[in-house]
């Protein structure tokens, strides 16, 4: 592992302190609505370009999570009761920035029966039921690989079912050692499974992080996975190192190599690929579906 604790990111990974006027006014709707986003909680990069969008990704349920992965920033611990008024808030939050594509994730929530998917669905309608012409994109764990957790989220209005598988099979063990790679991929085929059943189409998402010791070959057969179960669109971004605490970056992916993972995604079918250094899973979620 070549990573040295006190290297400097290379210079395609630098962005620009935030400091627009929408940044500084997303920020405050935020704190006076006491939402969390996932933008501050995972310390994002791109959170200056996103907040000057007036767009943000909202943190369902908290900011403790059950779980403690190594390789992100979102504190694990004691959770809370969940608050019944956040999906209205967001919901307000949205209508108030004049969303026309909205992101919910959340922290994971393995103390609830369901994971938390009666609170998405919650969210979703709450949002719709303000602004019905936004789509909602959400990004959910993975339920404990419970289907009717899944089907619960589905039958909400949403638009896109995000599930991210995070890393290559091999890595599981030591970046997300709570998740299981099977499972992750049976939850992106049962949210299809379920829309389909209920007469609905929507799209499905996931994302990877590179730089955490993957391998070209099996990078490439995930893909073909996802694309298994009929994944329609596709993020491969960066992983970039929260803290001296989480797990290193064993390399840096030069953005033409990011360039030439996108070309041959998109050459297995995928509906949109998003790859690049700082692409995050909601990194320009708005453009994924045009």
């Amino acid at each position: 592992m070549a990573e040295n604790a006190q290297r400097k990111h290379p210079d395609w990974i630098k962005v620009r302190a935030p400091a627009s006027p929408e940044y500084f006014r997303t920020r405050a709707l935020l704190a006076e609505l006491k939402l969390h986003t996932v933008c501050q909680e995972a310390c994002c990069p791109n959170i200056g370009e996103c907040f000057s969008h007036r767009t943000a990704t909202f943190m369902l349920m908290g900011d403790v999570c059950t779980r403690n992965c190594p390789y992100c920033a979102v504190a694990h611990g004691k959770v809370r009761p969940l608050d019944p008024d956040e999906p209205r808030r967001i919901a307000e939050a949205v209508a108030r920035l004049g969303l026309d594509h909205v992101v919910v994730t959340s922290v994971d929530r393995d103390d609830l029966a369901d994971g938390g998917a009666a609170h998405f669905a919650a969210t979703a309608e709450a949002i719709k039921s303000m602004r019905p012409a936004a789509r909602v994109e959400v990004l959910v764990p993975d339920f404990k690989g419970d289907h009717a957790s899944v089907a619960t989220v589905v039958r909400s209005p949403i638009d896109i079912y995000n599930h991210n598988i995070e890393t290559v099979p091999s890595l599981y063990r030591r970046c997300r050692p709570g998740g299981h790679y099977e499972l992750s991929l049976d939850v992106l085929a049962e949210a299809k499974r379920s829309a389909h059943a209920s007469g609905r189409e929507i799209l499905t998402k996931a994302g990877l992080m590179l730089g955490l010791g993957e391998e070209r070959d099996e990078l490439m057969r995930v893909l073909e996975d996802l694309r298994g179960v009929d994944c329609d669109i596709l993020t491969l971004g960066q992983y970039l190192r929260p803290s001296l605490d989480h797990l290193p970056v064993v390399r840096y992916v030069t953005p033409d190599e990011f360039a030439e993972l996108r070309g041959a995604a998109q050459a297995m079918g995928f509906r949109h690929v998003e790859s690049g250094p700082l692409v995050r899973s909601s990194y320009h979620a708005w453009e994924h579906v045009n």
